[in-house]
């Protein structure tokens, strides 16, 4: 099978085409036909060797993880009925990797059917980012008439943020960069401002009427992570979840009297629950509740192409490989 690996930590051009043994499904496992893979921004971080603790890995690997596809074969202990089923799933690997591949291995307990009239790009776009949305919002609920800043606000992730927070009634304002994601932001209801604009902080006072914001989602970090807190009203609610920028936001004491604060140390708690989340992201965006923002497709081979364009902010929405 032909499958994506980073040769070593470096720049995008490590990733290459190569043919390995395609896997066959173990006990409780699944043998997959791959048709979309999802690609992330930890993704690139990991590939440039600045991924977190939790994702180690060490090259030469296959990049990635959750996929969509056909299910080809079964092994020991599943039910036959799985074969041809579609779904989504995330390769079976010691930790992090094992996605960018035609053909992976899933443990049964990592698959999710896709429901009826839901294509396979829909399903990849929502599962991870869906469902990471979706524990935000759990963890840190928005209201009726609140004002959210969510930055970025037309990545992967941050799209579906923007509806579900609408969906919750809130009055959103997405950060994006660039006319072109600012018009997408736009399209999905919400308020726009150009973060890579000096005037930007300015721009969020005056949508709020320079009453500040209620609640920021920020997956940026660094110097706009922290221009973000600045626009929160006092009692307001501070969820970071993304470092895009190459940093973490960071937040003084004086903030952190004065907001309610949770940092990235809350994405591993969202793991357990998991399961509950995709089936429901899945379900939303088969009734047409969650339309995810898919911006650009690539073939397997131009991996290395993806993650340029990804860390050039080439890119709005979700980015996905075909194979």
């Amino acid at each position: 099978m032909r499958a994506i690996t980073a040769t070593r930590f470096g720049a995008p051009h490590v990733l290459e085409l190569v043919d390995l043994p395609t896997p066959s499904p173990g006990a409780g496992q699944l043998g997959i036909d791959v048709a979309v893979v999802g690609v992330t921004w930890m993704d690139t971080l990991i590939r440039a060797g600045n991924g977190p603790e939790v994702f180690a890995v060490d090259p030469p690997y296959v990049p990635g993880g959750a996929v969509a596809g056909t299910v080809a074969a079964v092994g020991a202990g599943v039910d036959g009925s799985w074969l041809g089923a579609r779904l989504v799933a995330r390769a079976a690997s010691d930790g992090y990797g094992g996605g960018y591949a035609e053909t992976v291995v899933a443990a049964l307990e990592t698959a999710f059917p896709v429901p009826v009239g839901l294509d396979l790009r829909s399903a990849m776009a929502v599962m991870d980012d869906g469902s990471t949305a979706m524990a935000l919002l759990e963890k840190t609920p928005v209201r009726t008439g609140e004002r959210v800043l969510v930055a970025p606000g037309v990545g992967g992730l941050g799209n579906l943020l923007v509806q579900l927070a609408l969906a919750a009634g809130a009055t959103v304002i997405a950060a994006v960069h660039g006319a072109k994601k600012r018009s997408v932001a736009v399209e999905l209801g919400a308020e726009a401002v150009d973060y890579s604009m000096p005037t930007w902080p300015d721009q969020v006072r005056t949508l709020t009427g320079w009453h500040g914001v209620d609640v920021v989602f920020d997956g940026i970090g660094g110097q706009t992570g922290a221009t973000a807190v600045s626009l929160l009203a006092d009692g307001g609610r501070f969820s970071g979840y993304g470092m895009t920028s190459g940093a973490q936001t960071v937040i003084s004491d004086a903030d952190r009297r004065r907001l309610t604060v949770v940092d990235m140390s809350q994405l591993p708690e969202f793991w357990p629950d998991n399961h509950r989340r995709v089936t429901h992201v899945l379900g939303e965006a088969a009734a047409g509740r969650l339309t995810p923002v898919i911006g650009q497709s690539y073939p397997l081979a131009a991996a290395a192409t993806a993650h340029a364009d990804i860390e050039a902010r080439r890119f709005t929405g979700k980015t996905l490989l075909l194979t």
